[in-house]
């Protein structure tokens, strides 16, 4: 098992890029797939997730050829998936396993998804529950309730279903099965989940309506999409690491060139500057309907915060880096309406409130959040101690934790960080880098 150990006491200086957005990249895999003709997905995420969405659609017939740097899909339409010889592994995705489950009810054949340990844990009722609403033949263990998820493709129909939760995983996947669906589905959240699966299905003019919380959209559409280059953003999941990371550690100054900007994604920058972070948003532009922009932040004192529920869907994955913020600032943060992060790649809740008290963090864990009284920046009278720490098999924990340990006073070991691996390839490179000061925006 890999082991991550991290040194502190130089700062962050420099100019990197991320890897690719991992929720555009499974859903430019997805449609690219679904397209007549083929498309061009650059600068896309490398990560195992995404990699094994990729896996899945080459396991369906459809041609994808694969370099560092860009993939080619060679999309066969709507119609045009054939049935897979064995099960379809997603890995570690939850994002992976509940679109598939979508797009894969309303085909002409039978279909297994599966995943590793940690997946196989995950509640998949949240998607399996509608879409057996919508006529889905689904079976799994518990019921449905967990995978391995059995799904015999059927004529599905449209429904109008209202979320109890936010979540772009559940929308995600019913909009990709109402694609199949005959008739109107109508889909209506609490509040905004992500909305990347909307912007893609309008950047390859794919009908649907939007209004406030609420989607529409007329399945088995007779508009066929073409194939059509697309650029994937830098993920501002794995840029949270380095904004929070020059943010907190003193002498900082580091700028992230191409990280997407979706405003159902920036409720980490939004939170970070209420806490008196400094980040410049330079160079705004657009990509394949999404917003892209470079980013520079400087190291400042920050202060802690309340975070409310309706700040959460816009954090959800940045969550754990947002723990490590708000156990180096000033004063009390409290963060509540969190229990979605119960049902992660681990309880990100527990997880982190565990890892950062054995660094000398102060957090009281509550059911949907935690209190965290703040240790002040490195220093003789602040910041983290140094620790021995578990990854939990969440890469999102190993590399919060990692950031944290730059603030410590000695040195920090994380065990089992191959999970890295899932979102961030070369996470270790990239800390490497800004710790020796290189590179230039391209």
């Amino acid at each position: 098992m890999a082991s991550l150990t991290i040194t502190p006491g130089r700062p962050l200086k420099g100019t990197i890029t991320v890897p690719g957005d991992k929720s555009v990249t499974h859903r430019a895999i997805i449609l690219t797939a679904l397209a007549e003709g083929s498309s061009t997905v650059r600068d896309y995420c490398r990560g195992e997730d995404c990699l094994n969405t990729m896996r899945a659609f080459q396991s369906m017939g459809v041609r994808i050829e694969e370099t560092p740097e860009s993939l080619t899909v060679y999309g066969k339409g709507m119609w045009g998936l054939a049935e897979p010889f064995g099960p379809i592994d997603c890995g570690n995705s939850g994002t992976g396993i509940r679109l598939m489950a979508g797009l894969l009810a309303g085909q002409d054949f039978f279909t297994i998804l599966t995943g590793d340990d940690s997946i196989r844990r995950r509640p998949m009722g949240r998607v399996v529950k509608p879409l057996r609403a919508m006529g889905a033949t689904i079976a799994g263990r518990k019921g449905g309730e967990l995978a391995p998820l059995a799904i015999t493709g059927t004529r599905l129909k449209g429904m109008s279903y209202v979320s109890p939760v936010a979540s772009a995983q559940i929308k995600s996947s019913l909009l990709f099965a109402a694609l199949y669906a005959d008739g109107l589905t109508t889909i209506s959240e609490p509040r905004l989940s992500r909305d990347h699966t909307e912007r893609m299905l309008a950047y390859f003019g794919i009908p649907f309506q939007r209004e406030g919380y609420t989607i529409r959209i007329e399945g088995r559409p007779s508009v066929r999409w073409s194939g059509k280059p697309v650029v994937v953003p830098g993920d501002l999941s794995a840029a949270a690491f380095f904004l929070v990371g020059a943010s907190i550690v003193p002498d900082s100054d580091v700028t992230i060139c191409n990280v997407g900007m979706n405003p159902t994604r920036t409720g980490l920058i939004d939170i970070l500057l209420q806490m008196g972070a400094h980040i410049e948003v330079l160079n705004p532009r657009e990509e394949a309907g999404e917003p892209v922009a470079d980013l520079r932040v400087l190291s400042r004192p920050l202060h802690g915060v309340r975070i409310g529920p309706e700040q959460i869907p816009q954090t959800i994955d940045e969550f754990p880096v947002l723990c490590v913020a708000a156990a180096v600032a000033e004063g009390e943060t409290v963060i509540t309406g969190a229990e979605e992060l119960r049902v992660k790649e681990s309880d990100r809740i527990a997880t982190m409130a565990k890892e950062l008290r054995a660094m000398g963090a102060r957090i009281e864990e509550r059911p949907d959040g935690m209190v965290i009284q703040g240790l002040g920046r490195p220093g003789a009278n602040g910041g983290l101690t140094g620790a021995t720490c578990e990854s939990h098999g969440d890469h999102r924990v190993a590399m919060s934790v990692a950031i944290g340990g730059l603030t410590a006073d000695q040195t920090t070991q994380i065990h089992h960080t191959d999970c890295i691996e899932t979102s961030f390839p070369n996470f270790e490179h990239k800390l490497l880098e800004l710790l020796t000061d290189s590179g230039k925006c391209l």
